[in-house]
């Protein structure tokens, strides 16, 4: 016989790790450095979008998702997580974002998603309209709308530690571990609709720097 005793691991990671040398008032000029990012951001999304389509027409008639570009959507993920790390949501760190889709174990917050070998052919005409939608009205309701970047919750949550830390210099661990828990849940989906995975995104709030560690058997006797 065997139990569990840790969560199962999503195949969806997040990273975020807060910075504790930022400067107090960095954040109300953060948004102004970002632009850049975000101009790039807009047009790698559209992108994503095209890549969405075609990833679904080839999940549908081969079960698999071309690994270009698979790992492309990835990369705009990641870029958008550091970018809401750094200016928008928890803005947990002064280090400026990569212009990089590529992994960087440096930078305080990545993302990467495990690259599936088959997909269902069945799931992929369903589950990013119809299964997704309970998901969504959940990162509609944190986020603001689809995507970390709108005003919302998470966004006031980012708002009241920022000014927490301008007063008493510290940002409350205990909010910040919270948010970055937000912002997993809402690319966890993010990644369920745009076909990177068949797992669905659990109804759980994984909060901290790091994703929970995978499970581990423990036989009982």
């Amino acid at each position: 016989m065997t139990t569990f005793v840790q969560p199962p691991a999503y195949p969806l990671r997040l990273r975020g790790v807060l910075d504790e040398r930022q400067a107090r008032w960095s954040w109300l000029y953060k948004w102004f450095l970002a632009i850049p990012h975000l101009i790039v951001l807009g047009l790698l999304w559209i992108a994503v979008v095209v890549a969405w389509m075609i990833a679904g027409l080839s999940v549908l008639f081969t079960a698999r998702y071309p690994r270009p570009l698979f790992d492309f959507v990835v990369g705009v993920l990641r870029w958008s997580w550091r970018v809401s790390f750094y200016a928008f949501a928890p803005i947990g760190t002064d280090i400026y974002p990569p212009f990089s889709l590529e992994r960087d174990d440096s930078y305080p917050a990545d993302l990467d998603v495990d690259y599936p070998p088959t997909l269902s052919r069945g799931l992929v005409l369903v589950k990013w309209w119809l299964l997704i939608i309970p998901q969504a009205i959940v990162v509609a309701l944190l986020s603001g709308g689809w995507g970390p970047a709108h005003f919302s919750l998470i966004s006031v949550l980012a708002l009241a530690g920022v000014i927490t830390r301008l007063v008493n210099g510290r940002y409350p661990g205990d909010l910040f571990r919270l948010i970055v828990g937000l912002q997993r849940w809402c690319y966890r989906v993010l990644a369920y609709g745009l076909l990177l995975t068949d797992v669905y995104p659990p109804f759980r709030l994984d909060q901290g720097e790091w994703d929970p560690v995978p499970p581990i058997a423990v036989p009982v006797p």
